[in-house]
Protein backbone atom coordinates (compact mmCIF):
# COMPACT_ATOMS: atom_id res chain seq x y z
CA UNK A 1 0.00 0.00 0.00
CA UNK A 2 1.48 3.54 -1.05
CA UNK A 3 1.31 6.55 0.93
CA UNK A 4 -1.08 8.00 -0.94
CA UNK A 5 -3.65 5.44 0.13
CA UNK A 6 -3.08 5.28 3.32
CA UNK A 7 -3.99 8.76 3.19
CA UNK A 8 -7.39 8.78 2.29
CA UNK A 9 -9.18 7.01 5.01
CA UNK A 10 -6.79 9.16 7.24
CA UNK A 11 -7.85 12.72 5.60
CA UNK A 12 -11.60 11.39 5.29
CA UNK A 13 -12.16 10.86 9.05
CA UNK A 14 -10.36 14.20 9.74
CA UNK A 15 -12.15 16.14 7.69
CA UNK A 16 -15.65 14.65 8.80
CA UNK A 17 -14.54 15.07 12.84
CA UNK A 18 -13.76 18.39 11.63
CA UNK A 19 -17.17 19.24 9.72
CA UNK A 20 -19.08 17.28 13.14
CA UNK A 21 -17.20 19.78 15.42
CA UNK A 22 -17.91 23.10 13.32
CA UNK A 23 -21.57 22.20 13.18
CA UNK A 24 -21.89 21.47 16.86
CA UNK A 25 -19.58 24.78 17.34
CA UNK A 26 -22.24 27.15 14.85
CA UNK A 27 -25.37 25.43 16.64
CA UNK A 28 -24.20 26.50 20.24
CA UNK A 29 -23.29 29.78 18.65
CA UNK A 30 -26.33 30.36 17.74
CA UNK A 31 -27.88 29.32 21.05
CA UNK A 32 -25.99 31.64 23.07
CA UNK A 33 -26.43 34.31 20.67
CA UNK A 34 -30.23 33.77 21.18
CA UNK A 35 -30.22 33.58 25.23
CA UNK A 36 -28.48 37.36 25.06
CA UNK A 37 -31.42 38.69 22.83
CA UNK A 38 -34.42 37.38 25.52
CA UNK A 39 -35.12 34.36 23.12
CA UNK A 40 -35.27 30.68 23.93
CA UNK A 41 -33.71 28.70 21.41
CA UNK A 42 -36.52 25.71 22.29
CA UNK A 43 -39.20 27.80 21.37
CA UNK A 44 -38.21 27.74 17.62
CA UNK A 45 -38.59 24.04 17.51
CA UNK A 46 -41.96 22.68 15.40
CA UNK A 47 -45.05 21.90 17.76
CA UNK A 48 -45.80 19.38 14.70
CA UNK A 49 -42.61 16.97 15.37
CA UNK A 50 -44.47 14.19 14.70
CA UNK A 51 -45.37 14.84 11.53
CA UNK A 52 -41.79 14.44 10.28
CA UNK A 53 -41.99 11.08 11.39
CA UNK A 54 -45.12 11.22 8.76
CA UNK A 55 -43.54 12.34 6.16
CA UNK A 56 -40.49 10.48 5.76
CA UNK A 57 -42.99 7.47 6.40
CA UNK A 58 -45.22 8.47 3.55
CA UNK A 59 -41.34 9.34 1.32
CA UNK A 60 -40.56 5.23 2.24
CA UNK A 61 -43.52 4.14 1.53
CA UNK A 62 -43.60 5.66 -1.69
CA UNK A 63 -40.25 4.55 -2.44
CA UNK A 64 -41.44 0.91 -1.72
CA UNK A 65 -44.00 1.47 -4.14
CA UNK A 66 -42.12 2.91 -6.61
CA UNK A 67 -39.88 0.03 -6.42
CA UNK A 68 -42.29 -2.75 -6.13
CA UNK A 69 -43.99 -1.34 -9.80
CA UNK A 70 -40.77 -1.56 -11.29
CA UNK A 71 -40.33 -4.96 -10.32
CA UNK A 72 -43.78 -5.87 -11.70
CA UNK A 73 -43.03 -4.03 -14.92
CA UNK A 74 -39.93 -5.22 -15.42
CA UNK A 75 -40.54 -8.64 -15.48
CA UNK A 76 -43.83 -8.36 -17.33
CA UNK A 77 -41.97 -6.40 -20.09
CA UNK A 78 -40.33 -8.76 -22.67
CA UNK A 79 -36.86 -8.75 -22.44
CA UNK A 80 -33.96 -6.39 -24.07
CA UNK A 81 -32.20 -7.58 -26.62
CA UNK A 82 -29.57 -4.50 -26.56
CA UNK A 83 -26.16 -5.26 -24.32
CA UNK A 84 -26.09 -1.76 -23.07
CA UNK A 85 -29.43 -1.40 -20.93
CA UNK A 86 -30.01 -5.27 -19.56
CA UNK A 87 -31.62 -4.24 -16.70
CA UNK A 88 -34.08 -1.13 -17.57
CA UNK A 89 -32.19 0.95 -14.48
CA UNK A 90 -34.05 4.40 -15.45
CA UNK A 91 -37.37 2.43 -15.34
CA UNK A 92 -36.39 2.03 -11.31
CA UNK A 93 -35.18 5.58 -10.70
CA UNK A 94 -37.82 7.33 -12.42
CA UNK A 95 -40.59 5.40 -10.67
CA UNK A 96 -39.07 5.16 -7.33
CA UNK A 97 -38.65 9.34 -7.91
CA UNK A 98 -42.36 9.46 -8.78
CA UNK A 99 -43.45 7.70 -5.90
CA UNK A 100 -41.52 9.18 -3.55
CA UNK A 101 -42.55 12.57 -4.79
CA UNK A 102 -46.33 11.70 -4.41
CA UNK A 103 -46.11 10.05 -1.15
CA UNK A 104 -44.16 13.51 0.02
CA UNK A 105 -46.93 15.12 -1.96
CA UNK A 106 -49.91 13.55 0.72
CA UNK A 107 -47.30 13.91 3.24
CA UNK A 108 -47.71 17.75 2.74
CA UNK A 109 -52.02 17.80 2.39
CA UNK A 110 -51.55 15.55 5.88
CA UNK A 111 -49.56 18.12 7.48
CA UNK A 112 -51.42 21.32 6.06
CA UNK A 113 -54.51 19.74 7.34
CA UNK A 114 -53.39 19.14 10.98
CA UNK A 115 -51.59 22.82 10.98
CA UNK A 116 -55.08 24.45 10.06
CA UNK A 117 -56.97 22.18 12.40
CA UNK A 118 -54.45 23.17 15.23
CA UNK A 119 -54.71 27.17 14.33
CA UNK A 120 -58.21 26.83 14.13
CA UNK A 121 -58.57 25.52 17.75
CA UNK A 122 -56.23 28.12 18.97
CA UNK A 123 -58.23 31.46 17.60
Amino acid sequence: MEATEAMVPIVLFISMAITLFGIAYMRNKENMALIERGINPREGFRKFGSLTYLKYGLLMVGVGVGLLMAYFIDNAMPPVRFPSDPDRPALYFSLIGICGGIGLVISYFIEKKEMSKHTNKDE
